[in-house]
């Protein structure tokens, strides 16, 4: 996998370019209206979804496995954003504990066991009261079932590469201890000229509880209080 991603962007260099993805979008206004300001990015790339917040004034770090993509966000960062070479997989890469975890794509690239144990090791990386936020593909999206099936909802793509679609059920079971809060599905990469979406993803939000509640309010654990919220970022999906 390593290898892959470094000759991909070795070839391609910054192939999705600096616009953030929609996922992302969606994500710097929850961390925006909930005052977060420290997070970590696993599978952070170049860094194409990192601009958007370090905007908003908060601290980005990020996780990635490719040094060309260290080096590419190097270029376009400078010293402003910490990244960790290494795999996922290995993590976790310091004992930090962050107000936000965000991560587009990824983790339906890993196993079973493998997304178990990155799911875990985010939550574990999180304050009480932290926000965790995936953004993962849909079984509805148009590239569900292309490619061999090598397992339930998983397709085989590239040279040895596998792509786990989800849907609400995989959402909870994976998530479901895990502050599960809300998830819903947006479009990504949407044709300027067809207006139609490349791909369907599913965010899915999460929040650690907080067992302090002289640091976190209780009102600010509870769904209830996040409705306002959940419908302005859905209001982008339409």
């Amino acid at each position: 996998m390593k290898e892959f991603w470094n000759d991909s962007f070795n070839k391609y260099k910054t192939m999705w370019g600096f616009e953030p993805s929609h996922s992302a979008v969606l994500a710097k206004d929850l961390f925006v209206d909930r005052e977060i300001k420290d997070i970590l990015i696993p599978g952070i790339g170049y860094g194409r979804n990192a601009q958007i917040f370090i905007e908003n004034d908060i601290r980005v770090t990020g996780i990635e496995i490719s040094e060309t993509a260290i080096a590419l966000a190097k270029e376009h960062y400078g010293n402003k954003m910490p990244v960790f070479q290494g795999s996922v997989t290995e993590m976790p890469f310091d004992s930090h504990l962050y107000d936000g975890i965000f991560c587009y794509g990824l983790l339906y690239l890993l196993n079973n066991e493998q997304r178990k144990k990155m799911i875990n090791d985010c939550y574990n990386q999180l304050q009480e009261g932290g926000w965790m936020i995936f953004s993962v593909i849909s079984k509805n999206s148009p590239n569900y079932g292309k490619g061999k099936e090598i397992g339930k909802d998983t397709f085989e793509i590239g040279k040895g590469g596998q792509l786990f679609f989800y849907d609400i059920d995989a959402i909870q079971e994976e998530f479901k201890e895990y502050g599960l809060l809300d998830y819903f599905e947006i479009d990504e990469q949407t044709n300027a000229i067809t207006k139609q979406a490349t791909f369907k993803f599913l965010m899915v939000i999460c929040r650690k509880e907080c067992k302090n509640e002289s640091i976190k309010s209780e009102s600010d654990c509870t769904p209830n209080y996040l409705s306002a919220v959940f419908n302005k970022m859905l209001s982008y999906t339409h």
